[in-house]
């Protein structure tokens, strides 16, 4: 678990969890897409080990140009927490 691949076709997924019970290797695909393959299917898909991606955004579906400013984010009145330490010396 926790391995990526890339199928010959260049889709690249990371594999999530193995069932024995079920005989079953769940995928999750670049995308976010969950899918589920049976082991005597899993033998004969044709793939190479991959590295995982630098973009994780793809599994989430977030574009970094819709992101909100930090400003936003934090509000206005976002203050250092640590601007208080010099009092405790």
């Amino acid at each position: 678990m926790g391995h990526w691949y890339r199928r010959l076709n260049g889709n690249l997924f990371e594999v999530v969890a193995v069932d024995e019970e079920q005989s079953t290797v769940e995928l999750q695909h670049f995308d976010g897409t969950i899918e589920g393959v049976e082991f005597d299917v899993w033998q004969d898909i044709e793939l190479e080990p991959a590295q995982a991606p630098e973009d994780w955004s793809g599994s989430v579906d977030i574009d970094w140009q819709d992101l909100p400013e930090p400003e936003i984010l934090l509000g206005t009145r976002w203050q250092n927490p640590l601007r208080f330490i010099d009092r405790f010396e």
